[in-house]
């Protein structure tokens, strides 16, 4: 499908079970973790299943890491009540997941506040075409959220988006004995989404931004020529840090086009009908009726 130009939140939540806690037993979990051999940590260029995961091992793995926040979200509740701000992340963490979700390589969505994060499996270079693509998509979704958000009366909002690409540390966490564990991905990939993520539409930045190592692994023509570089602040210098883009995926954005199209026509349709319903009669010269009660009588009934 084309597309167009136009801090970490990998945190979840899971349930207590209540368990009463033991110094002993804490102590025996810590020194279990703290001795274990660094050659548990296996080198893979893939992402295994979360199945062969313990608490007593890990993968470093090849991945792309995609993030998504909201930017100035800390002031919405200056203008809209908790009902409202309900329905607001209601429809954009769901749809920011579902875009993400739909991808066969993404392994892992997170959700932490008005950010959204995926971890996605890149064995070869069209799995990075891909994920950029959903970046795209996300980019694209915020102008279907933002009109029915306008159609509500209720505040637009604007995001960052964060890709990179790299080595990420896979491990299984949690409380042993307890079935509270959760996936985490540790590394620089994760950190460097979560910053791109956080730069993209603040100080003039676009929507998008992207590391280089992923315009590198691009392989699409019409993808990249999307990318603008960003350079080093510094005076003069040349060296690029980055790209960025407001890439939008077509076939989702003509979709919301055309559904704004249809409602405008709805729109001017029922106004034409309301028009025409309470609109005077217009004057008929050859209704006997009309032409009685708009005469004026010349002489009284009793003459």
């Amino acid at each position: 499908m084309p597309i167009r130009s136009d801090s970490d939140c990998e945190t979840s939540f899971v349930k207590t079970t209540g368990i009463a806690y033991s110094v002993g037993g804490s102590d025996s979990r810590v020194c279990e973790t703290l001795d274990a051999g660094d050659q548990t940590f296996e080198e893979l260029n893939y992402i295994p299943s979360s199945d062969r995961l313990t608490y007593s091992n890990g993968f470093y793995v090849d991945c792309a890491a995609l993030f998504i926040d909201i930017r100035g979200s800390s002031k919405l509740p200056e203008t809209h009540n908790r009902q409202v701000l309900a329905k607001i992340y209601r429809a954009y963490l769901s749809e920011c997941v579902a875009v993400l979700n739909q991808d066969q390589n993404c392994r892992e969505v997170f959700i932490n506040g008005d950010c959204v994060s995926g971890i996605f499996a890149t064995l070869t270079k069209n799995d990075i075409d891909s994920t950029f693509f959903r970046a795209a998509q996300l980019n694209t979704l915020l102008n279907l959220l933002n009109w029915r958000f306008e159609q509500k009366g209720y505040t637009k909002i604007e995001c960052g988006i964060g890709l990179d690409y790299g080595r990420a540390l896979m491990l299984k966490a949690g409380y042993k004995g307890a079935s509270i564990n959760e996936i985490i991905w540790m590394g620089d990939v994760v950190n460097n989404a979560s910053n791109l993520c956080h730069q993209g539409n603040k100080n003039g930045r676009k929507p998008i931004q992207i590391s280089t190592v992923i315009q590198q692994n691009i392989t699409r023509d019409d993808y990249k020529v999307l990318l603008e570089p960003i350079y080093n602040p510094a005076l003069l210098s040349t060296e690029i840090i980055g790209y960025e883009c407001n890439a939008v995926g077509t076939e989702m954005d003509d979709w919301i086009e055309q559904q704004k199209r249809n409602g405008e026509a709805m729109k001017l349709g029922f106004a034409a009908i309301l028009q025409n319903h309470f609109a005077p009669p217009p004057q008929n010269k050859n209704n006997k009726l009309a032409n009685l009660l708009s005469q004026t009588p010349t002489k009284n009934w009793w003459e």
